[in-house]
């Protein structure tokens, strides 16, 4: 089955019974984002739990590819289990904070420090990867006139940090003067949504401040970077076009399927809803093209009847 991006397909298909069953049998490996996709918070999405399961059941390749930095891949297998996706494993989990740690060990192989803007599941990943991190050692009282800088900082990482001050920002703008020392980001997500329709800014807000300070731009590792793909390549054969891509977010998960060669579907579960696929699909900005989706579907439950006999 050639992908719908090759075929000319233009794209925010709503599809439901056999078109899924058809969509289904023809894809070998299913990407899907987490947040918005398979659970809200604490609370799995109706039906998703039994998806996941069916899929593997029958023999499909199912990953879970999401910029949500803030947790070690061990601690989400712990909450898919708590959520009753009970068949996912640590193998099939490719986070942001875990692929830094791979660019950085394989790809950077990277000899010195690490300077993190970051929570536990940054450092837990560099940690596993044995890579060497600096971050949490000023005093409280400490500014940038007095504090000490590590000396072999070789790469500066920035992802969501619940405790970032601007002694961080500073620290970090001072490594980066080196043009030799490194500038990655887990991700560039804006904000997430809280409830009560409160948002959370995301690491892309802090990203931006260092690169405003240091006029460098940050290499980005997660979604829409194709490097997470890169990442499930290099330890699963994988061909793109046995592979759909489901997300919630049009801008980050359709644009890093595009960026991929990947069929993508949006769920209508999360951030983006199907108005703004179709005005994307509608503009006269060939860039709007890639945030497009190839199928849109109300809610990944819809995969259910699909594998009824």
């Amino acid at each position: 089955m050639a992908g719908a991006r090759a075929l000319g397909f233009k794209g925010c298909l709503k599809i439901g019974g056999s078109q899924i069953r058809n969509l289904l049998n023809a894809k070998d490996f299913f990407l899907f984002d987490c947040d918005g996709v398979i659970w809200h918070g604490e609370e799995a999405i109706t039906g998703a739990p039994k998806v996941v399961s069916s899929l593997i059941k029958h023999g499909k390749n199912v990953f879970f590819v999401t910029n949500n930095c803030t947790r070690p891949r061990k601690n989400y297998v712990n909450k898919f289990y708590r959520l009753g996706f009970t068949g996912v494993m640590q193998e099939q989990i490719f986070s942001s904070s875990y692929c830094s740690a791979l660019y950085l060990r394989d790809v950077a192989k990277v000899q010195g420090k690490v300077f993190v803007i970051g929570g536990e599941g940054v450092r837990n990943e560099l940690l596993q990867a044995g890579i060497s991190f600096v971050g949490d050692e000023d005093a409280p009282d400490g500014t940038i006139f007095n504090c000490a800088l590590a000396s072999d900082v070789k790469a500066v990482l920035v992802g969501h940090d619940d405790k970032f001050t601007f002694l961080k920002l500073a620290k970090a703008s001072c490594y980066l003067r080196d043009p030799e020392c490194l500038f990655l980001a887990t991700d560039v997500d804006p904000w997430h949504p809280l409830q009560d329709g409160r948002i959370l800014p995301g690491s892309g807000c802090l990203t931006a401040a260092l690169e405003v300070a240091t006029g460098r731009k940050a290499m980005v590792i997660g979604k829409p970077s194709p490097f997470m793909f890169e990442c499930i390549s290099s330890q699963f054969r994988v061909d793109p076009a046995q592979c759909l891509m489901v997300g919630d977010r049009l801008e980050t998960d359709m644009l890093f399927g595009a960026n991929c060669g990947l069929d993508t579907m949006l769920t209508l579960t999360g951030i983006s809803q199907m108005k703004t696929a179709q005005e994307y699909r509608d503009s006269d900005h060939s860039t709007n093209q890639s945030f497009v989706p190839d199928y849109v579907v109300d809610t990944i439950a819809d995969f259910l009847p699909a594998f009824e006999d």
